[in-house]
């Protein structure tokens, strides 16, 4: 129980878990909201931290670090990325399909309440990166759809997705929206909101209720980790057997194929051929038809 708590205190902002405790506080998510879109928002509403949606049985569920809607009913998803994930097979990043899949998955989700199309909120997926995806340096890259043959043409489904690259030094940002990208690089105060964050951790580690949450949180990952291995021994044993069979079959075709060589040649050498005869119609070397000849 010790080593879970003591994980607690060594956590920082880029952890999900507490990444999602402290964008739970309102004023501290919805100044990070409008300083971000450069607009005042009247309220928020969470609408359930750490969602997971699942929209049929089989499908791909995905888990929503911190959902929220705003008065004008804007939806916005924020979400901690720390590591650039890609696909070991393809070698392909994740990032960027994983954010059309929880654009999906966001929408779906709200039609499913009845909405008509029309009634689709506005939506902006908002990741904090502590790596520069796109490798140019922006602070923050902004994506909306539009028109490749008329870049002045956009198409206004009023879905965004928002990259914040915390390592960026191009474009313009807030200052507190740049002491929080320093807070969360380096832990490092150098602000009046990035001190109400950081004072807001510690009351944050010190809840009982949330130090309880993140032991239940501990003990799933480790299922999850413990799961994951299971799986891959059994796919390695699996994959183990099959290569075997694989191996076993090939090695009985060539010791079959060399007792049909070493019985040709013995048939020949009865019939006087020459060793090099013997070698060229069997395609083993003189060597091995001599040892052959002298058994």
């Amino acid at each position: 129980m010790q080593k879970q708590i003591s994980n607690l205190d060594k956590l920082t902002l880029s952890n999900d878990f507490l990444f999602k405790h402290v964008m739970l506080r309102k004023r501290i998510c919805k100044h990070i909201l409008e300083e971000l879109l450069h607009t005042q928002i009247a309220d928020i509403t969470y609408l359930e931290a750490e969602q997971t949606i699942d929209v049929y049985p089989d499908s791909h569920g995905i888990r929503l670090d911190v959902r929220i809607a705003d008065a004008a009913n804007t939806h916005y998803n924020l979400e901690m990325q720390v590591k650039n994930p890609v696909n070991r097979a393809t070698g392909k990043f994740l990032l960027p399909k994983r954010t059309r899949y929880y654009q999906a998955m966001l929408d779906t989700d709200m039609l499913q309440k009845g909405q008509d199309y029309d009634e689709l909120s506005p939506t902006y997926i908002i990741f904090f990166c502590l790596f520069d995806f796109f490798q140019d340096s922006q602070r923050i890259y902004t994506f909306k759809k539009r028109c490749l043959e008329n870049m002045n043409i956009e198409l206004a489904d009023e879905a965004v997705i928002m990259f914040l690259n915390t390592l960026g030094t191009k474009g313009d940002v807030s200052p507190d929206i740049q002491s929080l990208f320093d807070y969360i690089n380096s832990n490092t105060i150098t602000s009046n909101f990035t001190r109400e964050v950081a004072d807001t951790i510690v009351e944050i580690k010190n809840d009982k209720k949330v130090r309880d949450a993140y032991m239940t949180y501990e003990m799933r990952m480790k299922d999850l980790r413990d799961e994951a291995h299971a799986e891959g021994k059994a796919e390695g044993l699996a994959e183990g057997k099959a290569e075997g069979l694989a191996e076993g079959k090939a090695e009985g075709l060539a010791e079959g194929k060399a007792k049909e060589k070493t019985a040709t040649a013995k048939c020949l050498l009865s019939m006087g051929l020459s060793v090099e005869d013997i070698a060229k119609a069997t395609s083993l070397s003189v060597e091995q038809v001599e040892a052959i000849k002298a058994e």
